[in-house]
This record gives C-alpha cells, sequence and structure tokens, in this order.
C-alpha cells in the first residue's frame, strides 16, 4: 500500500498494542479505519470530478472539430444554409433541376385521378354497466355517538 512490508506492518502492530492498550486498541483501530475510509471517498471524489473535467475538454475539442468539418463539408457541397436560407454565392444553374418550360417535362405523363374516399360512420356502441345479482348490498351505516362523560354518569 504504502511500500509497508509485513514485518514492518507486524512491528508497527505490536508498537499500537503495547502504546494503546489491548483494551483501547479495537476502538483506536475503528477510528483509524473511518479516517482511512474518509481520505479515499475525497480522493475518489476528486478523481471523479477530474475524471469529468477532463470529459468535458474532450467533449469541447471534439465538437470543435465537428464544426470545423461541418462547415467545411457545407462550403464543399455549396449547399444553402439551413438556419439562414442564405442563397448567397450558390449558382442556380450548378443545380440539377428539370427546367418546367422544356419539352421533356410535357412528355411526362399525367398524374392519376385521385380516388374519392366515402367517409364511413361508426355507429355508437352502448354499453350496459352489470351489476352482479349474488352480490350483497350493504347499507349505509348511521355516524356512531360519541360518549361524552357527562352522558356517561
Amino acid at each position: 500500500m504504502f511500500g509497508i512490508d509485513s514485518s514492518e506492518l507486524a512491528v508497527i502492530a505490536l508498537v499500537a498494542l503495547l502504546v494503546i492498550g489491548p483494551k483501547d486498541l479495537p476502538r483506536v483501530m475503528r477510528m483509524v479505519g473511518g479516517w482511512v475510509a474518509r481520505g479515499r471517498a475525497m480522493t475518489r471524489h476528486v478523481r471523479a470530478g477530474f475524471d469529468t473535467m477532463m470529459r468535458e475538454a474532450e467533449l469541447e475539442e471534439m465538437q470543435k472539430a465537428w464544426a470545423a468539418q461541418n462547415e467545411a463539408i457545407m462550403k464543399a457541397t455549396a449547399l444553402p444554409d439551413p438556419i439562414g436560407n442564405s442563397m448567397a454565392g450558390i449558382d442556380p444553374a450548378s443545380w440539377a433541376l428539370p427546367d418546367p418550360m422544356a419539352a421533356d417535362v410535357a412528355a411526362l405523363p399525367a398524374p392519376a385521378a385521385a380516388e374519392t374516399v366515402t367517409p364511413t360512420v361508426v355507429e355508437p356502441v352502448v354499453v350496459e354497466p352489470v351489476i352482479a345479482a349474488d352480490a350483497p348490498v350493504k347499507k349505509p351505516r348511521a355516524p356512531r355517538k360519541k360518549k361524552t362523560p357527562a352522558a356517561e354518569a
């Protein structure tokens, strides 16, 4: 643990037994164990905070790299900005859209006629509550009167 060998640990235990005494040794050992547990908990807490800070720093770096990559891809594909809808720097002639006035568009088949759909009327269903005939019906009881000390006499 701290570079303590088993023989050194035995010497420390013997000195503690002689100095503290066998009567108080269990209480002292519990107290020392509590200190060690608190020390470990604080170390674990500090380590967890450090790990969280490292993850956040790495995440920020990754987000910056992704933003730079995304910007490079957007510039390479020459697409408009999806948020600002900016059309600056985009040549509409570069888009491969068919011209609506071209003869080949007029040669396309006309869309099929839309079918008319008649709505179906659904009749409401009435559900009657079911009461079991065998179940006993209990009458509500009248509230009991509280006895007062004057009424008891």
